[in-house]
């Protein structure tokens, strides 16, 4: 025979779980305490319209201690109530004739983590229903409570009261009260006060943003001087944020430095006018770390800490719809403040590059002012199309490197694609731009534009070309000769896509077992003739005029393979196993022939 049994629940055991991994620190139990009281005073504005609310909060200091009392006149329990939402774990609010308002948390586990930082918790109560009798309920630590009704009347709501544990004292300062009151407490929307040693304080005050005001630069002022106080930066700008998804309102501050994607910013999360979390990661798109916010949302879900949303449906479209708020900041920027928006630019082109790449709208508006590396210096597409109807760019950084100084020797503005974003935004300037002649360029093309050589002057090259071209068989690279600038480039080696893959490869090949040299032996024979490189030698340089009057061949085979090298690494090319070594043996080889003939 088998029957059922209850679970044993060892409170203290659960108040320790409470402490460890659902809360974040022993100071929400602040938090939650307003948060009861916030929902009591939403309860009973449900059955009284007229009934306004007010929460009040005093810390009493004698020689035992001092102790929180958290006042409120909401609608109060009745005793079945107390039993039914303060003794029994797990049990919400939410339920039964509560359930009409619109609440932040659940009664009994709020009050629960009030055992965090005491050791028993005392709670006075008169329910706002016809006849009900005032109740007091005792919690303790240890798992037992008591319940009382009272003989003498009380005013309508509830009264709980904290004295410290041993090793909490510091939450129960009056400084500290009153600290963590403004910090979760400051925008709820019903007075709190603050009674310490015969002192009050207001606690809440309307969020800026809600505020009216006589224009929008008082209002600019007004919201960036919060952001000040809130934050600390002096940010470039604050913009409002709207979702009605999530019913959300608040504020994004513009931050006044250049931020990283990965980092994380400190935001201000409020839930009905609660401080729920300091991280607005799930609440933002991924591109919007060019600013710090401080939301309410009243309608979206919190996690079971409450310092956190749940990730639904809900969550996503609000995320979508205060990325919305920020585009249309921007493309304000870019019809009316044309000065900030090339302020904001300039610390924040990363993200509005990454929105542009994905978004089609905001692309349009903002491709001509987004800043490009050129040959010539840093550009904007709009200053850059007041001058040229053509425009060339390489995909690569280390190409761009590579042919910098070359295309710069001979005119040729050349864009630098290979930074995060840039290619894909380059790409997309065909259709933006129909009638320009727009076009990546591999570096090889380049030497297309190379002046050529006369007869007289191909023949006095021709061994030196046929010998390099030995030499520099075994790196896959072929030779010739070319006119160009700047005169001071001896030689430029250029590759394309094919060849810059193949040295990949083999450098591959250099640390693989044999099982993967004999893959990527396969597949660097399959790329055949495609494979190879170029090293153009400048006929304009007096060095390379002078290795034509050289007969030593042994000493040329080793200035060649130096020439070579050097443009590996003018180009940013990684060098092989078998190039560093030449690169050693080549430059002691020709010491070594010098100190010989002096």
């Amino acid at each position: 025979m088998s029957s059922d049994q209850n679970f044993q629940v060892n409170l203290g055991g659960v108040i320790r779980l409470l402490s460890d991994h659902l809360y974040g620190g022993p100071e929400v139990f602040i938090r939650e305490l307003l948060q009861n009281s916030v929902d009591a005073i939403t309860a009973r504005r449900k059955i009284d319209a007229s009934y306004s609310g007010r929460i009040r909060v005093e810390v009493i200091t004698s020689d035992r201690g001092n102790t929180v009392c958290v006042e409120d006149d909401g609608i109060g329990l009745t005793e079945s109530e107390v039993h039914q939402f303060l003794a029994t774990i797990g049990e919400s609010s939410k339920s039964g004739d509560l359930s009409r308002g619109d609440f932040i948390g659940q009664f009994g586990i709020g009050l629960l983590s009030a055992f965090v930082v005491s050791d028993e918790i005392t709670v006075l109560t008169q329910s706002a229903r016809d006849s009900a009798q005032p109740v007091q309920w005792t919690g303790r630590a240890n798992g037992t409570y008591a319940v009382t009704q009272l003989s003498q009347s009380l005013p309508v709501g509830t009264q709980v009261f904290l004295r410290s544990r041993p090793g909490k004292e510091e939450f129960f300062e009056p400084e500290r009260v009153q600290e963590l009151l403004r910090y979760f407490g400051h925008h709820l929307p019903w007075p709190i006060e603050f009674h310490s040693k015969g002192t009050v304080a207001n606690i809440t005050e309307t969020a800026p943003w809600r505020q009216a005001f006589a224009s929008d630069a008082q209002r600019r002022e007004t919201l960036l001087r919060y952001g000040r106080a809130t934050f600390g930066p002096e940010f470039l700008d604050a913009v409002p944020l709207r979702s009605e998804t999530g019913s959300v309102d608040g504020v994004a501050f513009v931050l006044p430095f250049t931020a990283s994607p990965a980092s994380r910013h400190t935001h201000r999360v409020y839930l009905k006018n609660m401080l729920l979390t300091e991280s607005a990661g799930s609440l933002l798109p991924e591109w919007a770390f060019f600013v710090r916010c401080v939301i309410n949302a009243d309608r979206l879900r919190p996690n079971a800490a409450r310092d956190a949303f749940y990730k639904d449906d809900a969550l996503e479209k609000t995320q979508q719809e205060i990325g919305r708020c920020l585009k249309d900041y921007l493309i304000s920027l870019s019809q009316f403040d044309r000065r900030r928006l090339e302020q904001l630019i300039r610390l924040h082109y990363l993200p509005i590059k990454s929105l542009a790449t994905e978004d089609e709208e905001f692309y349009r508006l903002f491709i001509r002012w987004l800043p490009f590396e050129t040959t010539t210096g840093s550009v904007t597409l709009e200053e850059y199309f007041q001058s040229n109807k053509s425009l060339r760019y390489v995909k690569d950084v280390d190409q761009f490197r590579q042919i910098a100084s070359v295309a710069s020797a001979q005119g040729l503005c050349l864009f630098n694609g290979g930074y995060a974003y840039d290619a894909e935004l380059l790409d997309k300037l065909p259709e933006e731009f129909p009638g320009h002649d727009i076009r990546p360029m591999e570096a090889s093309e380049l030497v297309q534009d190379f002046e050529e050589l006369s007869l007289e002057e191909s023949q006095q090259v021709f061994d030196l070309i046929k010998l390099a071209d030995i030499v520099l068989q075994k790196y896959k690279c072929r030779v010739e000769a070319r006119r160009f600038v700047p005169a001071e480039l001896p030689a430029l080696y250029t590759a394309n896509n094919s060849a810059r893959f193949l040295r990949s490869v083999e450098q591959s090949t250099e640390v693989a077992d044999d099982m993967w040299s004999g893959i990527l032996n396969n597949v660097a024979a399959a790329v055949g003739a495609d494979g190879y490189a170029q090293l153009v030698l400048n006929f304009r340089n007096p060095l390379i005029r002078k290795l034509t009057e050289i007969p030593d061949k042994s000493l040329l085979k080793r200035i060649i393979e130096v020439l070579y090298l050097q443009s590996l690494l003018l180009g940013h090319y990684p060098l092989s196993s078998e190039e560093r070594k030449i690169l050693g043996s080549g430059l002691l080889g020709l010491i070594e022939h010098f100190l010989a003939n002096e």
